[in-house]
């Protein structure tokens, strides 16, 4: 396993993601009456078993929502490992 990585490049999130088969999502039942934000996370289909608790969101949605709340994602450069946390 490599070293984590912060950032909040939105260019380098989203070609992480999409090079380790990752999409943006929320969880669903997580929205917040109305506005469409949910809690978010980027989900990996083809990895997981539990499918049916994520919706995918386009990734404008995704990085709308990750500015606003000041989100920095942790990720493993060469793994799927990847937490999003508060900006310093």
């Amino acid at each position: 396993m490599s070293e984590a990585k912060k950032t909040t490049n939105h260019k380098e999130i989203q070609q992480w993601a999409e090079a380790h088969g990752g999409v943006p999502a929320i969880i669903k039942g997580t929205e917040d009456d109305g506005k469409g934000e949910g809690v978010l996370r980027i989900h990996f289909p083809k990895r997981s078993k539990d499918n049916d608790s994520f919706e995918e969101i386009s990734w404008e949605e995704f990085f709308q929502t990750f500015d606003e709340n000041k989100l920095a994602l942790l990720l493993e450069p060469d793994g799927v490992f990847n937490k999003l946390i508060k900006r310093d």
